[in-house]
C-alpha cells in the first residue's frame, strides 16, 4: 500500500522470500494463500483508512479459513503497532517499516543481507524505481514521516550502481530516483550533497536510458544536477518539486524553511538552466491558518507559474506532527476539499493548453502497454502513474520498453494523441 517508497521495499522482501523458496504472489487475490503480507502506508488520513480496510478484508478471509497466517508491515504498523494489535487481533503479528528480517525469520527464511540490492520488480519490467536513501531529517509541520523513518540515512553512490545494474539485468530501461528527500541525499555520509555525482554515476551504467528524479526539497537544492539534466542524454528534463503553498505565513506555519521570493528565484533558475524543463509539483490546501488571502495567492500562483504536472492534497491532520500538537485544525473539511477542487481545476486550463502546444512537436517516448487500439507511451516529461500518457497508432507492432519517436496529433487536458514517425 501506499508510495513507490513502500513498493521497494515490498520488491526486496519479495526477493528474500523467493530466495528461501516460498512461491510469491505480488498483489494477489482471492484464496489459498498459506500466508498474507500487507505492507501498510501511515501518511495521511485517506492511506490509513485504505491500509485498514485491506487488512480487515484480509482478517475476514482468515477467519472464514481462505487464508492461512496474516502478517502486516510498514508506516502504519510502525507507528501504530500496540494500537494495531490490540483492534485486530487477527492478525498474527505486525511488523515495522525496517523488520524485514524478523518477517522473513518468521516465515522460516534465512535472511541475506548481501541480496539487498537485489528486487522483484512488480512494475513492468522496462522501469523501476530506485531508493537512495531512508529517513528525512526536515520537520515539516503536516508530515509524520519522519517520526516512523527516522534521521535521513544515504546509501553509497557503490551501492546503487550496483543496484541499477541488477535492474538493467532484469530489462530495466527507464529509472525512477526517489527519497523521502533527493536534495538532502549525501549529506550524512560524505559531508555535502551528493545527488549530482550520482545521477552522473547512475547515467554510466549500461542500458538505462533515462532517469527521472524525483521529489526534490526546495530548501537547500542540489543545483549541480541542473546542468546534467541540460546536457545529458539520459537525465529527462523532468523534475519533481514538492513545493506545499506559496504564502510566507502558511510557509512558516508549515516549517518549510523557505519563502515566497526564495520559491520564485529557484523556479527562475531551473527554467533559465534546463529550457523546456516540466516542472511537477504538489499543493495542500486547508493548512491550519490558511486564509482566504493565502489561498488566493495560491491560486494566483499557479496561474502564473503554469507547471507543468500539478496534485493537490487538502490538509490531512496527522497525530505527532507539529501541526497537530501545536495548531488548531481550523479550516473545514469542506473547503479544504473546495479549494483543492479550485486549484485543480486551475490546473486543467492550463495542462489542456501546455498539450495542445505540443500539437505537431514530434517526441521521444517510452511504450508501456497496450489498450485497445493504442499503444499507451509516456514523454520525457510524464512519469508513470502521476502524470498524463500518449496514446498511439503505429501500424508496427510495438513491445514494452521501446523507445520510439512519435507526432503528436492532438491534445486533451492531461494525456496527448500521437502516431510513429
Amino acid at each position: 500500500m501506499g508510495c513507490s517508497k513502500n513498493l521497494v521495499d515490498s520488491e526486496v522482501l519479495l526477493r528474500q522470500l523467493e530466495k528461501g523458496k516460498w512461491k510469491v504472489v505480488h498483489d494477489g487475490d482471492g484464496s489459498g494463500y498459506d500466508a498474507v503480507v500487507i505492507n501498510t502506508c501511515g501518511f495521511i488520513h485517506d492511506a490509513k483508512q485504505e491500509s485498514i480496510d485491506m487488512i480487515l478484508d484480509y482478517a475476514d478471509a482468515k477467519t472464514r479459513g481462505d487464508i492461512g497466517r496474516l502478517y502486516v508491515m510498514g508506516c502504519l504498523s510502525e507507528k501504530y503497532h500496540q494500537e494495531l494489535q490490540a483492534e485486530i487481533p487477527e492478525v498474527d503479528r505486525f511488523f515495522g517499516k525496517f523488520d524485514l528480517k524478523a518477517l522473513a525469520e518468521e516465515l522460516k527464511v534465512t535472511f541475506h543481507p548481501q541480496l539487498m540490492h537485489e528486487r522483484v520488480i512488480t512494475t513492468p519490467s522496462h522501469y523501476a524505481y530506485l531508493k537512495i536513501s531512508e529517513g528525512c531529517n526536515r520537520r515539516c509541520g503536516f508530515c509524520a514521516i519522519p517520526e516512523m523513518t527516522g534521521k535521513y540515512q544515504s546509501r553509497t553512490i557503490e551501492s546503487l550502481v550496483e543496484e541499477t545494474r541488477f535492474l538493467t539485468g532484469k530489462g530495466v530501461r527507464e529509472l525512477l530516483v526517489i527519497a523521502q528527500d533527493l536534495s538532502y541525499y549525501g549529506r550524512d555520509i560524505y559531508k555535502k550533497t551528493m545527488l549530482g555525482p550520482l545521477v552522473q554515476a547512475l547515467g554510466e551504467v549500461e542500458g538505462i536510458e533515462w532517469i527521472r528524479i524525483h521529489y526534490l526539497y526546495p530548501s537547500q537544492f542540489p543545483y549541480d544536477v541542473l546542468p546534467l539534466m541540460n546536457s545529458h542524454p539520459k537525465v529527462c528534463r523532468y523534475l519533481d518539486l514538492p513545493l506545499q503553498h506559496i504564502a510566507d505565513p502558511v510557509l512558516k506555519l508549515m516549517k518549510r524553511n523557505t519563502s515566497e521570493t526564495q520559491i520564485r528565484e529557484l523556479i527562475c533558475r531551473i527554467r533559465e538552466e534546463v529550457p523546456g524543463v516540466a516542472l511537477r509539483t504538489t499543493m495542500m490546501t486547508g493548512y491550519p491558518g490558511e486564509t482566504p488571502e493565502d489561498f488566493e495567492k495560491l491560486c494566483r500562483f499557479v496561474e502564473e507559474i503554469r507547471f507543468d504536472r500539478l496534485g493537490v492534497f487538502p490538509y490531512s491532520h496527522e497525530e505527532g506532527t507539529y501541526a497537530w500538537k501545536k495548531l488548531q485544525d481550523d479550516v473545514p473539511e469542506e473547503v479544504k476539499q473546495s479549494r483543492a477542487d479550485t486549484i485543480m481545476r486551475l490546473q486543467q486550463d492550463i495542462s489542456l493548453d501546455i498539450n495542445q502546444k505540443r500539437t505537431g512537436q514530434k517526441l521521444k517516448c517510452i511504450i508501456d502497454r497496450k489498450e485497445g487500439e493504442f499503444y499507451i507511451g509516456r514523454t520525457e516529461f510524464d512519469s508513470p502513474e502521476v502524470d498524463g500518457e500518449v496514446l498511439i497508432t503505429a501500424k508496427d507492432k510495438l513491445a514494452p520498453g521501446d523507445f520510439i519517436d512519435v507526432e503528436i496529433t492532438a491534445a486533451e487536458e492531461f494525456d496527448l494523441y500521437g502516431r510513429v514517425v
